[in-house]
């Protein structure tokens, strides 16, 4: 399983225009093809939609305001961005693939993941969704019902609820495509977060999932071998951005851990990509491996990233 962190399809300098992120998401997917294109393994992809379902969520709310549109459920931009960039993903995967003349068929699949209504995140809003907000605008964004925290890198950032998942619903649907041959894209921006009523049905909620727990999850289901969660940087490090910041080759799960709890790696950036890799090393064994997009295949056979071990 590799998971795709919003990088991958948009970098900040970028502009917002959808050609912009077609021209990303290819240079990710010629990364890719080598791993699918080897013929060793099958491969799910998953991603993140942070920028994206943000953007969708505000031109939504412009839409009701001025163009009496209805309004969008949070729940429902999450779907609509899995789709538009499963679309994105998925084309660029198999344009890649075809051009180097290997037989592929590449698939993406909406994905609903079911969370606790009961979850204590949905009192205490805190995924970063959406673009930074010049602080002048802060005022008039909060008066709309927006939750804003400041990020020292980013500005300020609208936040949302992000409970932890509970259970991939279409789990087996993605594990029939994988035994088909087909390369899945799946559980796009964590997936879209639902709960259970007390007849058994379900129902979305106003939440994004993190999409690397999510990843864990989806991968512990699939009995993956390896989670290879793909963001900006090269390596995980200790005393990331200060002078004495030391890179980590390898780590167990309990060390992993204990750093987790000194706040070595944060809950805004580094810190979800560790839990989920120990929560999946964890759950069947594998190896999860956490490293940069242009790194993704030396990451898989051992010879870059930050390799997290039982």
């Amino acid at each position: 399983m590799v998971a795709l962190g919003g990088n991958a399809l948009q970098r900040p300098e970028d502009d917002d225009s959808v050609a912009g992120d077609f021209d990303r998401t290819a240079e990710t997917a010629r990364h890719l093809r080598p791993l699918i294109a080897s013929g060793e393994w099958r491969v799910v992809v998953t991603h993140g939609n942070g920028p994206q379902v943000g953007n969708h969520l505000l031109r939504g709310e412009l839409g009701y305001e001025h163009g009496a549109t209805p309004l969008l459920p949070l729940d429902v931009c999450v779907a609509d961005t899995q789709g538009g960039m499963g679309y994105m993903i998925q084309q660029s995967l198999a344009n890649e693939l075809a051009a180097a003349d290997v037989p592929a068929v590449v698939a993406s699949l909406v994905t609903q993941v079911l969370v606790d209504v009961r979850d204590p995140a949905f009192d205490r809003p805190s995924k970063p969704v959406g673009e930074s907000v010049p602080e002048e605008r802060v005022a008039e964004l909060e008066s709309r019902g927006w939750t804003l925290v400041e990020d020292r890198h980013h500005g300020w950032r609208r936040v949302v609820p992000s409970p932890d998942p509970v259970e991939v619903v279409e789990a087996e649907a993605v594990r029939a495509l994988v035994a088909a041959g087909v390369t899945v894209v799946a559980a796009g921006g964590g997936g879209v977060p639902v709960v259970q009523r007390s007849d058994g049905s379900l129902e979305g909620v106003a939440a994004v999932v993190d999409k690397d727990l999510a990843s864990a999850l989806l991968a512990a289901d699939l009995q993956a071998a390896g989670l290879v969660i793909l963001t900006d940087v090269a390596q995980v490090a200790l005393g990331f951005g200060t002078p004495g910041e030391r890179p980590i080759d390898r780590m167990t799960v309990r060390d992993a851990r204990r750093y987790l709890e000194r706040g070595e790696f944060p809950a805004g950036s580094m810190g979800p990509k560790v839990e989920a890799v120990c929560r999946f090393v964890e759950a069947c064994g594998g190896t999860g491996v956490i490293t940069s997009i242009d790194r993704c295949v030396d990451g898989v056979y051992g010879r870059a990233g930050t390799r997290i071990v039982r």
